[in-house]
């Protein structure tokens, strides 16, 4: 059996390196448009580069009447968990020879002003009650918080009321190096082959059942012939969604979101005073990934803050292609869908325009009210950050991520955004075993899935608090994060 994944971002490199790991004897092949892996949404400033743990992200705790909904934040962090575990492996296994390289502890933490304290307080109360959250701390103290996170605090009057929850066992994750560790060590794998530079132009379901992939290398012309096909290319898998004619095509539509951050490089003395990440509460009508937030980021031995993200609304797949691409991939069935999410959105819709235009003075103007004084202080440029393809469903807007599989096990893909590469590993495993259910099936694949995850199972992680915390903790230690 041979498997071809299209896409070597963290996802298609993650599903390869799962793959391979579980069955040594699986043909695989990697095709990718760029000139290496990791270099597209997972590449190092593309992203904010937070261990999703749901520690300080309020959007994955919206409000519920009276209450917190906490399903979501207790999923995505069961999830992080879960990834940490695969990356320890990688670690373990030497395929990643320092853990340093990838991922740092950094606090996370979350501020409001005076009209959200309220909301914040009851988040904290109901999330602090669970094991995964038991560390959290709450303050309205001014000098406690400008402790926490000083360049948010440092030039705001003492009479500003203020209230932040921070937990000191954040991270944060360069997933483009993860990524490179990984392609580097299925590169020297027997029956594993990567082609990168080649542009799939089209896939074809024979009458075997069977994949054909076509694709371009420079001038040269690439068939490949796959039994198990999945599409891991960030926004450039709906095109190629629709080309599969799978039944469940027409349900999927893209709705491009991009965005722009203020990125300054600083010294070690710097990063040391402000080490955390630091999340706001989004604008009414803000799509999630617009979360204001402040951020130390490690990348290439140098640390640098990030701010954003500033929404950018452009019908690009990914933010190297043409508009043309979009429009070509369309279908006249996805127009409806496309046409109620701009009725039904429209506040959306407006503010991505609104975010567009919004210039460097204007983005300055936001980190002023976020951080005062901030922004005189580094030398801050504009960076554009990845694209992000939302998904439209059966004609509504919905954010996360989606596993589209067909009805005969033999195409996959992976559609949508956020928390996206901090799940990478859980969802990639979840993806595996609908997509290739005979490698987990059998007693040496068991074996091996037990020696990568000593817990996968969601639900035993959100249930069973010392289970939850013998492997977190045995985790931390082997990624030096503890």
């Amino acid at each position: 059996m041979n498997l071809v994944i299209v896409g070597a971002g963290i996802m298609g490199v993650t599903l390869a390196t799962l793959a391979r790991e579980l069955s040594p004897s699986l043909e695989i092949t990697l095709i990718e448009r760029l000139s290496g892996p990791g270099q597209s949404n997972s590449s190092v400033f593309n992203n904010a580069g937070t261990g999703h743990e749901a520690n300080c992200e309020l959007n994955y705790t919206p409000v519920d009447g009276e209450d917190i909904a906490l399903h979501k934040a207790l999923k995505i962090h069961a999830q992080f968990n879960v990834a940490k575990q695969f990356w320890a492996y990688l670690v373990k296994k030497g395929i990643i020879d320092d853990p340093a390289c990838f991922i740092h502890p950094t606090k996370h933490c979350t501020i409001v002003s005076e009209e959200g304290i309220d909301f914040l307080n009851l988040r904290f109360k109901e999330m602090s009650t669970h094991h995964f959250f038991e560390d959290m701390q709450y303050t309205e103290d001014f000098d406690e918080i400008k402790s926490w996170m000083p360049y948010v605090m440092e030039n705001r009057p003492t009479t500003e009321r203020m209230a932040a929850t921070k937990i000191d066992t954040g991270t944060d994750v360069n997933f483009q190096v993860i990524t490179e560790k990984m392609a580097a060590y299925l590169a020297t794998q027997k029956g594993v082959n990567i082609h990168y530079d080649t542009q799939v132009k089209r896939i074809h379901k024979r009458p075997t059942g069977r994949w054909l992939v076509e694709a371009k290398k420079g001038e040269e012309d690439i068939k490949l012939r796959a039994d198990v096909l999945f599409v891991g290319a960030g926004g450039g898998a709906f095109p190629l969604l629709k080309q599969s004619h799978i039944p469940a095509s027409k349900r999927f539509t893209g709705f491009p979101v991009g965005g722009r951050f203020l990125l300054a490089p600083i010294d070690e003395l710097t990063a040391k005073h402000y080490n955390a990440k630091t999340y706001g509460k989004a604008k009414v009508g803000a799509p999630p990934m617009s979360v204001p937030h402040l951020d130390l980021r490690a990348a290439k031995g140098k640390h640098f803050l990030l701010f954003g993200p500033f929404a950018t609304f452009m019908p690009k797949l990914e933010k190297d292609r043409g508009v043309l691409e979009y429009i070509r991939s369309m279908r006249w069935h996805d127009i409806p869908g496309l046409l109620n999410v701009a009725m039904k959105h429209f506040p959306l819709v407006k503010y991505l325009i609104t975010q567009t235009v919004t210039n460097k003075d204007g983005m300055f103007d936001e980190l002023e009210r976020f951080a005062p004084g901030l922004s005189k202080q580094f030398d801050w440029q504009v960076i554009q950050a990845g694209q992000r393809v939302q998904i439209i469903k059966d004609g509504d807007l919905q954010m996360g991520t989606e596993i589209v599989i067909s009805d005969d096990n033999t195409f996959g893909t992976l559609l949508g955004a956020s928390p996206g590469a901090s799940v990478s590993p859980e969802i990639m495993l979840r993806c595996l075993e609908q997509l290739m259910p005979s490698l987990v099936e059998h007693e040496e694949s068991q074996a091996k899935l037990n020696e990568i995850f000593a817990v996968h199972d969601l639900q035993k992680l959100e249930n069973d608090a010392s289970l939850y915390r013998k492997t977190r903790d045995d985790v931390n230690k082997t990624l030096k994060i503890s």
